[in-house]
């Protein structure tokens, strides 16, 4: 905020992922400072006068700050969410390929059990007949 007042830049961008599902997180770019102007359609039609006690500059000086924090806060918790997700799914990828290793290994070590006991059956027979 210091910076901003300072006029060292214009406008401060947020960009952070909104977590969908433990599968996706979509990213996604928030205007900062200056705080966006409502849109036309959230703005409720008043026809009387609005006094501000204490005055308007006072209740924004107090509210922007605030306001920042809370922003940035909720897309740190956002992001926080997004990166748990990723990790249980590329946990759960990792633990289902593994499974699959097992049992591939294990298919194979098999078939070289029973070719190793198939090849020494065969000497036995053949020594046998030899005699």
């Amino acid at each position: 905020l210091e910076m901003f007042e300072a006029g060292k830049f214009d406008v401060a961008h947020l960009v952070y992922p909104i977590f969908k599902s433990a599968l996706a997180q979509d990213p996604t770019v928030q205007q900062l400072i200056p705080v966006p102007a409502p849109e036309a359609a959230d703005v409720p039609k008043a026809d009387a006068v609005v006094e501000y006690e204490p005055g308007e500059e006072e209740i924004l000086e107090v509210l922007l700050p605030r306001y920042v924090r809370t922003q940035l806060f909720g897309a740190l918790l956002e992001r926080e969410a997004s990166e748990q997700g990723a990790s249980m799914t590329a946990m759960d990828n990792a633990t289902r390929n593994a499974g699959d290793l097992i049992k591939d290994l294990n298919i194979e070590y098999n078939r070289s059990r029973q070719a190793a006991i198939t090849t020494e059956l065969i000497e036995i027979i053949a020594g046998a007949e030899a005699l």
